[in-house]
């Protein structure tokens, strides 16, 4: 298992995050060179070095699906208008849509996770492996797992990509700016379902209804 300093040498070096850097020496017997050319093979090393760039360009794109049922917009982001219109970026900007019509997700990325939410999560998941019987040690180790395949459940960039689940939407951003060699980023999205909410909206009015006649 790799060290933690390399590990950090790996980031220094290539600007990749600690997950690809994790998964580059693990595939590559712990040799941080090879962990480098690794990560330059995949794309990953320059796309991490493209990301602090300013990417205040880009497209909107929709997708709607099941005969207008159901409804994506996502923004993604390049740095010049010259690659917003061009068809790959397009095409990865349709695609992403198509993948939140498939995998629902509720945010972009970890950090927009709000702390109630994570919080009511670990604590359904530390209550679940006591129930289990685990013992303390372990079961920590269990609720991190377990944290971490429900941020793969609801932030875009972890779930596993729906045309090729041996990747994640990250792997597939950070390949797509290697490739176009502009900074990718996905700002924003939002998911439409046809009727989705309103019986709640009608039964919340009916109430209202009647608890100022009285009846309720």
């Amino acid at each position: 298992m790799a060290s933690l300093d390399q590990i950090k040498e790996l980031r220094e070096r290539t600007g990749a995050g600690m997950l690809d850097c994790k998964k580059a020496l693990a595939e590559n017997g712990d040799d941080v060179q090879k962990a480098v050319d690794w990560l330059r093979a995949k794309g990953i090393a320059s796309a991490a070095k493209k990301s602090g760039r300013a990417a205040a360009e880009g497209i909107v794109e929709a997708y709607i699906h099941a005969g207008g049922k159901i409804g994506v917009l996502v923004e993604l982001n390049c740095e010049t208008d010259f690659v917003a219109m061009n068809e790959n970026f397009k095409t990865l900007a349709k695609d992403i849509a198509m993948h939140i019509v498939a995998s629902q997700p509720d945010y972009v990325r970890r950090e927009e996770v709000p702390a109630a939410a994570f919080e009511r999560e670990k604590t359904v998941q530390v209550e679940k492996t006591m129930a289990e019987g685990k013992p303390q040690a372990i079961a920590e180790k269990i609720v991190a797992g377990r944290m971490g395949k429900w941020y793969e459940d609801v932030c875009l960039l972890d779930q596993k990509w729906f045309r090729d689940d041996s990747k994640t939407v990250d792997q597939v951003v950070k390949e797509a700016t290697a490739t176009i060699g502009e900074n990718i980023q996905v700002r924003r999205f939002a998911r439409f379902v046809m009727g989705e909410g309103l019986a709640k909206k009608a039964d919340d009015f009916a109430a209202e209804v009647a608890k100022q006649a009285g009846l309720a």
